[in-house]
């Protein structure tokens, strides 16, 4: 599985693996964005995508991504496909909206087992729009895996009252991003940024990384 790697070869903070979200690839602007900021907190990102993102790129066919449990294998292969010089510090593994909520569901298995120290999703999809009833919470109550989502404000996928709402596992932190959207984008008008959003997303995760480290 090839990887996309942004980041220090040596003495980085940590060590994350990013899959995007369900329309972009691995090499969107967003995910190269991103990946750049965490390299400059001295945290590795690997980036990859699923099969599916990977075949778009190959064809330009727009066929809808899969159910987001039959990536979990592809996504759990992913992990020891790694090199030991890929990784730095602490590894921790996540993404974008689908690609973080297929990392939610494989990081208690991947917890316990000792591959990984931690789960960071960006922009969480707990429902789809408009379908607050749909909930994609159900493995998220009782994780014991430690746990950041980083969410805008004004997602549609969850936003804070909804979130409060829904009993999280003690060990998911949850940090809102000012007026953001499901990028983390905020209106103008509300005198946020999305750099300054994307950079208060990144300090988060070096905290928490910082955090499982002296652990």
């Amino acid at each position: 599985m090839p990887f996309l790697i942004t980041g220090p070869a040596a003495r980085a903070k940590a060590t994350l693996l990013l899959a995007p979200g369900a329309g972009a690839p691995a090499t969107s602007v967003w995910m190269e964005t991103f990946a750049a900021m965490l390299a400059e907190a001295r945290i590795r990102a690997l980036r990859f995508d699923f099969a599916y993102m990977a075949e778009r790129q190959r064809t330009g066919s727009r066929r809808p991504p899969p159910k987001a449990e039959t990536l979990m294998a592809e996504y759990a292969a992913a992990v020891p496909a790694l090199k030991v010089p890929d990784v730095s510090g602490p590894l921790l593994i996540g993404g974008k909206s689908l690609g973080g909520r297929v990392a939610s569901l494989i990081a208690q298995s991947e917890f316990a087992s000792g591959r990984i120290a931690g789960l960071v999703c960006l922009g969480y999809p707990f429902h789809p729009p408009k379908q607050p009833e749909k909930l994609r919470t159900a493995h998220l109550l009782d994780l014991t895996c430690p746990s950041l989502i980083v969410q805008g404000e004004r997602d549609p996928f969850g936003g804070p009252q909804e979130v409060a709402a829904y009993g999280l596992a003690d060990g998911i932190r949850v940090c809102w991003a000012r007026d953001g959207d499901h990028d983390l984008a905020p209106r103008r008008s509300s005198g946020a940024t999305l750099e300054g959003n994307l950079s208060e997303a990144v300090q988060e995760i070096a905290r928490f990384a910082e955090g499982l480290a002296q652990s």
